[in-house]
């Protein structure tokens, strides 16, 4: 599975240009106040985590849905196949002489 963060595309087909035009917005229209350096962070890095606030306010001041911003490949992985396992040698059937089962 692979994650394109995809807000610097999806602001863009807004025409919100900057970080400082994002940020504006989102005080403006969602009401959160972000950082110049935490906005910046957005636009240029794909996050690893993120709040659902954060998440929510920016599909609000961007009028889009999480699904604009973000992209999920859900193609499965390929993976090689594993060789067989080698069967692990049994050991010898018990000899005569060994012990025998208690009676029932």
């Amino acid at each position: 599975m692979k994650i394109r963060w995809r807000l610097r595309m999806a602001a863009a087909q807004r025409e919100v240009w900057t970080g400082t035009e994002l940020r504006r917005l989102l005080a403006e229209k969602a009401g959160l106040e972000l950082s110049s350096a935490s906005v910046s962070a957005l636009f240029t890095k794909e996050p690893l985590q993120m709040k659902m606030t954060t998440l929510a306010a920016l599909c609000t001041a961007l009028e889009c849905t999480p699904n604009d911003l973000i992209e999920v490949d859900t193609t499965p992985v390929e993976r090689p196949i594993a060789p067989p396992r080698p069967v692990a040698d049994l050991p010898p059937a018990s000899s005569a002489r060994g012990r025998s089962m208690p009676p029932l």
